[in-house]
């Protein structure tokens, strides 16, 4: 047993570290092809408060819909 109480404490301090090391290296085994399938899979993973998504609702309840739909503006319809 180690009666050195510094180098006791340095070895918990890197096995503490080595701990850590490993947690964010099992969590960052994800891969994207581009920032927006990165941005969706964050999107999906995080929760979006209440008050805001009731402040989205709101706004959203007041936008004026579209005078044509997507593929009308594409095809010139």
């Amino acid at each position: 047993m180690d009666t050195n109480p510094s180098k006791s404490r340095l070895k918990h301090q890197q096995q503490q570290e080595q701990a850590s090391e490993q947690q964010i290296t099992s969590r960052a085994g994800h891969e994207f092809a581009s920032v927006e399938d990165l941005l969706r899979y964050d999107a999906k993973q995080t929760a979006l408060p209440p008050a805001i998504a009731e402040r989205l609702q709101d706004s959203l309840k007041t936008e004026p819909p579209p005078k044509r739909s997507w593929w009308q503006r594409l095809f010139g319809i």
